[in-house]
Order: C-alpha cells, then structure tokens, then sequence
C-alpha cells in the first residue's frame, strides 16, 4: 500500500515537473518571438507623409510629432546647432527626429548630425489666393524658402506701399505635393483688399505654426 503510495507521489512530482518545464519552455519561446518581432520591426524604414492625404489620414499625435521634427530639422538649418539642441529645444527626442527626418539629415565622421542643405520633407503651409490664405501641402525646403520670401515681399508691400521686391516673384509659382502649379499672386488690387479684411496677419507661413 505504502509502495503504491510512493509511486502515486513520484508519478504526480513527474507530471508537476514536466509541466512545469513546458511553461518554461514556452515562455521562452514566446519571449524570443517578441524578440524577434521587435528586431524585424525596428529594420523596417518609417514611411513619412509624401502627400496631404496621406499627412492628413494620420493620427493628431503624429501630426504634432512631425511639426516638431520640421522644426527641429529647420532649426538647425537656419541657425547652425546641434540636433540634441535643436530637438531640445523644440522638446522632441533626437531619436524621433533621425527616425522620420532621416533624409533630411546627414551623418559626420564624429558621428553627429547636421542638416542637409536642402530636404523633401512635406509641409503644410499657407499661401495667398483671391478668397484668402489656402492651406496646401508642398514637398521640400526650397519650396518653404521661396514661399517664405514671398510673404515677406508681400508684409513690406502692405506695410509701406513698396511693391519693388513683391513684383519680382510675377510668373513664379508654388508646386504642391499633388503636383499642381499656385501662381504667387501680385495682384495688388486684390492683395490690398485681403490686407484690409486682415487676412494676411499672421507670424508664421505654417499652417500648425511648424
């Protein structure tokens, strides 16, 4: 009796054993796939917004994120800092930057980065047209640049009535991220009558203040 006893005991030991050895077995094999599901994901490129469908079908979240990184990548363009200051300052991580702002940045041989001269990261920003400022999409820094100087040759045309730099951008255009040519307008006659309902007053040419 005692002997059966015994083996009843060792018997259900083993099976306590075994059992406890799959869980383990499981657990790491679950961990490795977690793992590895990581690993295989963190390779895989982001793909940044290319167009304004595509910005917009993003989450509010992201929105915010990318208008940090333009501006940190801007930022250290104009004023010629570090991204670890730049992204400071504009309260991102440096990490998130060189993840979806990676092709506007390049690497030096110390291992920091600068901002490359130029970049195709899409923006959101404001241009004027008959019926008021139009949010559109555009791809690239130098389409900013020329859409910049611009507007700054349209406040000092309301602001003092010189309109010698806002006519040199007569025939000159903005190209949008679908592709399709705005005009910058030098309509005065329609510039002053925007200017007067104070639709043209605004500190920055983003249309989320990037």
């Amino acid at each position: 009796m005692e002997a059966k006893t015994d083996k009843r005991k060792k018997s259900k030991k083993g099976s306590t054993q075994i059992l406890a050895e799959k869980k383990k077995t499981n657990a790491k094999t679950s961990l490795k796939a977690k793992l590895a599901i990581r690993k295989t994901a963190s390779k895989i490129k982001p793909k940044p917004p290319r167009t304004e469908a595509q910005y917009s079908a993003k989450p509010e979240k992201f929105k915010e994120t990318w208008e940090r990184v333009i501006s940190t990548v801007a930022k250290m363009r104009t004023e010629k800092v570090s991204l670890t200051q730049a992204s400071r300052e504009t309260g991102i991580s440096p990490r998130t930057v060189r993840r979806w702002g990676a092709s506007a940045l390049r690497k030096r041989p110390n291992g920091t980065y600068a901002a490359k001269p130029s970049d195709n990261l899409l923006r959101l920003v404001l241009i004027p047209t008959p019926d008021g400022p139009r949010e559109i999409a555009v791809r690239g820094s130098k389409q900013v640049k020329l859409l910049a100087e611009y507007w700054n040759a349209l406040h000092r045309y309301l602001q003092t009535g010189d309109a010698t730099r806002l006519k040199t951008f007569e025939g000159k255009q903005i190209t949008d991220a679908n592709g399709v040519s705005i005009p910058l307008s030098v309509d005065l006659p329609a510039l002053n009558r925007l200017g007067s309902a104070g639709v043209l007053s605004f500190e920055s040419i983003y249309a989320r203040g990037a």
